[in-house]
């Protein structure tokens, strides 16, 4: 015989304290900071998209205090940002945008129509933020084109950008084209060496003992 059946009261009340722990956790259960409004096939549409992009020129009515519905948020870490940075700019790293205080604040500015432009050191920097943010319905959050290295190059007539467009080709990390050759070149240097000529060798027969068995 079990020993809940001999103790009743003992299984009621485990089973009592069970069905309180879970109510308790379902009341205390933390909802998600953000939602996702956009499926995939939706987010895609949003790179195609014109509007979702802050282009160089534009900057120069933020850095003149023209423009009190843009907010720029330079997402590079501190030390970074000390070197150098767009004027009236707003240092946020990309790893403390999603905090609680963070995201309340960019849902205010969306709903007083504020738009929020993101730039790292190049615009891939960014890229990332900038579409999760989209993904979960904060349209009024834009990319700077070309990022902040983009700007550091032009920022002595911003306005010659408008016809430019460079920024919309981007910059390669990596120079492949420049590593497949050097391989390649490897390999033929490798192949065309000649080879050395193999001398074999063979042993000198010795003579057999004399006498038998």
């Amino acid at each position: 015989m079990h020993e809940h059946e001999l103790n009743p009261w003992r299984t009621l009340i485990a089973l009592s304290v069970f069905a309180v722990l879970i109510v308790i956790g379902f009341f205390t259960l933390q909802k998600p900071t953000m939602k996702y409004d956009l499926n995939m096939k939706e987010s895609l549409t949003v790179l195609n998209d014109n509007d979702a992009c802050f282009y160089p020129w534009q900057l120069e009515k933020v850095i003149n205090k023209k423009a009190n519905n843009i907010v720029l948020f330079d997402i590079r870490d501190k030390f970074t940002y000390g070197q150098g940075h767009i004027p009236n700019s707003e240092n946020i790293s990309a790893f403390d945008l999603t905090n609680k205080e963070n995201i309340k604040r960019l849902d205010n500015l969306k709903k007083q129509n504020i738009t929020v432009v993101l730039y790292g050191e190049d615009q891939l920097q960014a890229n990332g933020p900038w579409m999760l943010f989209r993904q979960a319905g904060f349209k009024n959050v834009k990319v700077l084109l070309g990022g902040y290295k983009y700007y550091s190059e032009h920022k002595e007539n911003l306005a010659a950008t408008k016809s430019d467009e460079s920024y919309k080709k981007g910059t390669p990390r990596f120079d492949y084209a420049k590593i497949a050759s050097q391989s390649n070149t490897g390999i033929e240097q490798t192949s065309s060496t000649a080879k050395k000529k193999v001398v074999v060798r063979r042993k000198k027969k010795t003579k057999a003992a004399s006498g038998g068995c």
